[in-house]
């Protein structure tokens, strides 16, 4: 199908490409993708456009998603809706007085908001099954339902099905870059400064990351700029004559058979388009889990922002989310403040380690999507696969960087991505060498 922006260039209207998206999103191959759709907002939006004439149009630099539906993570405040981060214990509180910076910035675009996206409870996990609202189907693989990926589990697959032109979420060890890379999309993580985390509910507010999910590079770009309000100097870079790191340690463990072999036939083409790949075991990654021993930033912060939900609705959260929740329970602020302080001289280490290369390679999951089933009632099944799928990209959370995931799957592979990472500011550099690899990739995977 050609992409909603050739849609509407071809000559589609922007109601007529509304009632399209909505009428797959109420189809059974997007159940549990929206927690609300705004059909009757969004077909108004699209019908004022459609009346609008050429004259008093707005520019598409001024309104660059002009009638383009996007979906919102149940993460983000809108006005007059309730923000209940994919939970039942906040539904029915108060509503929000103002949209979400991020949010403000998509209606600023033009886009069109189609609906809310379900996503893992407070988004505490890499998995994307919810117990309140049901798991959305990973439309990778018709014939066994997968999982999408989380946290922006709702998020990745109405842009995979087509239902939207792209996804707002945001990503604190790896739910955007997760979801996109199993369901064979991109995913960008940019430095978490560049965008706004007012008007979410937060998870871990030293980590948590305003991103967006998209079909392709260009997309992403034009998001980040979009909801940063600041346009990054990118220009595609030639792969000739770069160096990418790709440690050896940690981010190759226990990948599957067949992302080992994506991966390894990926690296093959970025070397014969020029590109020098080094191997360094890069030992100060396998610190990262020790600084977080026995308990790591992220549920110590979402502990202290989520602990009086839990004393008063334990039994109404989803029990896996509890758990991790506690792990932060009890920890005093002495410990807190030492996990801070190394986390600020394991950055410097890493930033010293990345000097001279241009990007860290790796994996994005090990992995492709598990099976629904194989992870429904298995806490254990559940918990292994969680951390592996949040291993390699947590990483870059942790380091403050950006970090994008790209496919690398071929047409008769289940998705998988290969991830392209570097500390915090080098978002342009980074998104203009993955728009060189894409490119270089198309010809590998089709």
């Amino acid at each position: 199908m050609a992409s909603m922006k050739l849609q509407l260039a071809q000559g589609i209207g922007h109601e007529d490409l509304i009632h399209q998206s909505l009428d797959l999103a109420a189809s059974a191959k997007a159940t549990s993708v929206f927690l609300k759709l705004y059909s009757n907002e969004s077909l108004a939006q699209a019908k004022a456009f459609d009346e609008q004439s050429e004259a008093t149009s707005k520019s598409s630099s001024s309104e660059p998603l002009r009638g383009l539906p996007v979906s919102i993570k149940d993460l983000f405040d809108e006005k007059g809706e309730c923000t209940a981060a994919g939970s039942v214990v906040l539904q029915g509180s108060f509503a929000a007085s103002q949209d979400a910076p991020a949010v403000a910035a998509l209606r600023a675009s033009g886009a069109i908001v189609l609906g809310r996206t379900n996503m893992t409870e407070f988004a505490f996990s890499g998995i994307g099954i919810n117990p309140h609202h049901g798991t959305p189907v990973n439309p990778c693989d018709p014939q066994t339902p997968r999982i999408p990926g989380g946290s922006s589990s709702g998020a990745a697959v109405s842009v995979a099905l087509g239902v939207c032109h792209a996804a707002l979420g945001s990503d604190t060890g790896g739910s955007i870059r997760i979801p996109a890379a199993l369901c064979g999309l991109v995913g960008f993580k940019n430095t978490q400064s560049r965008v706004s985390i007012k008007g979410t509910v937060p998870l871990s507010p030293a980590m948590d990351t305003v991103c967006a999910i998209t079909n392709n590079v260009k997309d992403a770009i034009e998001l980040d700029s979009i909801l940063s309000g600041q346009v990054l100097p990118i220009e595609q870079r030639e792969l000739k004559g770069l160096r990418f790191l790709l440690p050896t340690s940690v981010v190759m463990d226990d990948l599957e058979d067949g992302v080992a072999n994506a991966f390894d036939r990926t690296l093959s083409a970025l070397s014969q388009a020029g590109a020098q790949i080094v191997k360094v075991e890069l030992a100060a990654l396998n610190e990262m889990a020790v600084i977080n021993t026995p308990a790591g930033l992220s549920p110590i912060e979402a502990w202290a922002e989520h602990h009086a939900l839990v004393k008063a609705h334990e039994a109404r959260i989803d029990p896996r989310v509890v758990v991790r929740l506690k792990q932060g329970e009890g920890v005093s602020a002495a410990h807190y403040w030492d996990v801070l302080k190394a986390r600020a001289l394991w950055i410097a280490k890493v930033h010293q380690a990345l000097a001279g290369f241009d990007a860290v390679v790796c994996p994005t999951v090990p992995m492709v999507a598990p099976c629904i089933e194989s992870l429904r009632h298995d806490d254990d099944a559940f918990a292994k696969a969680n951390r592996l799928m949040l291993r390699n990209t947590s990483l870059f959370n942790f380091l403050d960087g950006c970090s994008i995931s790209l496919p690398c799957h071929t047409h008769d592979e289940l998705p998988m991505g290969l991830m392209l990472s570097q500390g915090a500011g080098q978002d342009a550099h980074v998104l203009g060498i993955a728009l060189a690899i894409e490119s270089c990739l198309h010809s590998v995977r089709h």
